[in-house]
């Protein structure tokens, strides 16, 4: 297996439908140069009926696909559709998949299949489980033996409020209501705390640049990173928010090279160890993205 993809590495995640009209264009990095993933899904946004026609130009796409900085991700269907998508010349050439409906009763199926790939992949928990802490251990448990594969692991923000009969406006966090932030606060202890990255959930009003802005600030507030995008006009945002600030790269290179244990740092307390993840990531972001 390559070295794995750090999920800083992903910034906005751009999922576009199989058969959009210039498919090949963006996953060859011609459309969009300043992308760095792309997922092209064969799932919620095709048709049942139009299924086998993205299937087609998935293939073709596959045959004129250039390898390149972006990394490509497919989004099958179903375990089904990922068993077929397998047998595809030029399969190769993508860095993983998008594992969509996540749950206790296809894990087994998804893993199966992929268990002798070199395929990274990025399990999407969208059902019941998220509700329910105990399932998502059982989950998290089913997937400690793939981590290694793991980019990050996502949730379906949508189909959470969907099952809660609720549509957030454009101003709203999904962190600012009780029961949503409830089923993600416990979705990211489950996770987090056993070693998985996850990734910012969709942000719909693609119109709303403020909003977005607003947005992914609160995911990185809350630790989590790349966010699914689903407009063009969210690229070049996103990369400019995931830039760090001169303070925050200044800090993070302190407490990596401190000697202290524990010492003060611009009036707060700072602990090399406890901060030391933190201060990689946030080193790693300026790399990526750069200090503003």
């Amino acid at each position: 297996m390559t070295d794995k993809i750090d999920v800083i590495a992903l910034g906005g995640t751009l999922f576009v439908p199989a058969t959009h009209k210039d498919i090949l264009e963006i996953a060859n990095c011609i459309k969009y140069p300043n992308l760095r993933s792309v997922v092209i899904d064969t799932e919620d946004s095709i048709s049942q009926e139009n299924l086998p026609k993205a299937l087609q130009i998935l293939q073709n796409t596959l045959k004129y696909l250039i390898k390149s900085n972006l990394f490509v991700f497919i989004r099958p269907r179903d375990s089904k559709t990922l068993k077929e998508l397998l047998d595809y010349e030029n399969i190769d050439k993508i860095n993983g998949f998008i594992l969509p409906k996540f749950s206790l009763k296809n894990a087994d199926d998804y893993l199966d299949i992929l268990k002798d790939s070199s395929y990274f992949i990025m399990p999407s928990i969208e059902g019941k489980e998220l509700f329910n802490q105990s399932q998502l251990g059982d989950l998290r448990d089913k997937l400690l033996s793939s981590q290694e594969k793991i980019i990050a692991m996502r949730f379906g923000l949508e189909d959470m409020l969907r099952q809660l009969s609720m549509r957030r406006a454009c101003e709203d966090s999904i962190f600012d209501f009780s029961s949503t932030n409830v089923v993600l606060g416990n979705f990211i202890s489950v996770f987090k705390s056993s070693g998985f990255e996850i990734s910012g959930g969709v942000y719909p009003c693609f119109k709303d640049s403020n909003g977005f802005k607003k947005d992914v600030k609160r995911d990185l507030k809350e630790g989590l990173f790349s966010k699914t995008i689903i407009h063009p006009n969210q690229i070049n945002i996103i990369n400019e928010l995931y830039k760090v600030s001169q303070l925050e790269y200044d800090e993070a290179n302190e407490i990596l090279r401190s000697k202290e244990a524990v010492f003060n740092q611009n009036s707060k307390m700072a602990e090399r160890t406890t901060m030391n993840s933190y201060s990689k990531n946030i080193i790693k972001r300026a790399d990526y993205y750069g200090i503003h």
